[in-house]
Order: structure tokens, then C-alpha cells, then sequence
């Protein structure tokens, strides 16, 4: 059911929407790495990531002693080291942003332009690659993932760019 993966992966998603939020406060405002990554992916962005992919899976613990959240979880919240896994969730999608990021530099794709599929799947496969091998997520769950990402990371875009957050609608 669809339903269970989004809501395993609000943590990611959030995780990729913030550094976003967070670009116009002046605190962390360094890039990672001008040269190689660009001067729009900074350490502000990147720690902003994992902190709150790291709240995300705690409301997410909080929310798991209802009834109907605990029928959509993939994971059972009480037994899982929620700090660690939000910091892998949020360390993953960043990671996969500055891999993706490397090699738009490379390509010579200005930062801003679109490069699909690279852009709307970019963050989903870090995250998952470090989250893998500590959840127990069956392929199907991987696979409706990697379909439905790219549709909703479009959609945010296009919310994002109508709602002033955006200079791009992509």
C-alpha cells in the first residue's frame, strides 16, 4: 500500500525540503565544498537535513501508539534507535543531493536547471542505501518509492515555486 512507504519516508522527504526552509538564515551559511559541490550546498543545509529528518522520526515514535499508525508503519518505532536512523536518513539524502550535485558540475548543468531523473531521485537513494540495511524493507517497498518520489518531489517543486519558496518551478 502506497501509504506506508510515503509515511516511512517523511523523514527523507522532509530531509531533502529542508535546506530549502532554511536558506535565508545566516547561521552555517558556508558551502561544503565551492569546487566541487557548488556554492548553494552548504553545511546550514546539510546539518538542517539531518535535524529534522532526526524530528520527523520522532513524532513519527510519538504518533506509533495510535491504532492507525501503527497499521501503516513499515518499522515498529519502539524498536528502533530513532537518533541513529533519522541521522541516516537525513546524512543519506544529503549525500545523495551532493553526489547528484558533483556530477551536474561536471556536466556543466548550471545550478537550478533540471536534470531528470537525477534531481527527483537523487536524495531517495542515499537515504535508503544507508537506511537498507537496518529496516527490513521488501523490494516492493523500494520500488514504490523510487516510483512515487519523483512524482511528489515535482509536485513540491511546483508548490514551492507558486508559493514564493522557489525560483524554479523544478
Amino acid at each position: 500500500m502506497i501509504i506506508e512507504e510515503l509515511y516511512f519516508a517523511l523523514p527523507i522527504y522532509f530531509a531533502n525540503m529542508m535546506p530549502v526552509f532554511v536558506k535565508n538564515i545566516n547561521i552555517l551559511n558556508y558551502p561544503i565544498n565551492k569546487n566541487i559541490f557548488g556554492e548553494n550546498k552548504t553545511i546550514r543545509g546539510f546539518l538542517s537535513a539531518i535535524f529534522i529528518s532526526i524530528i520527523i522520526f520522532y513524532v513519527q515514535y510519538y504518533l506509533y501508539k495510535f491504532y492507525l499508525i501503527k497499521k501503516i508503519s513499515l518499522i515498529n518505532y519502539y524498536e528502533v534507535n530513532l537518533l541513529f536512523l533519522g541521522f541516516l536518513a537525513g546524512f543519506g539524502a544529503m549525500l545523495g543531493d551532493l553526489i547528484k550535485s558533483y556530477f551536474k558540475r561536471i556536466r556543466n548543468i548550471k545550478p537550478g536547471h533540471s536534470w531528470i531523473p537525477f534531481d527527483q531521485l537523487d536524495f531517495i537513494f542515499g537515504s535508503l542505501l544507508f537506511l537498507y540495511p537496518f529496516v527490513n524493507l521488501t523490494a516492493i517497498n523500494v520500488l514504490t518509492l523510487l516510483i512515487f518520489t519523483p512524482l511528489l518531489h515535482i509536485a513540491a517543486n511546483f508548490i514551492g515555486y507558486y508559493i514564493g519558496l522557489k525560483d524554479k518551478k523544478w
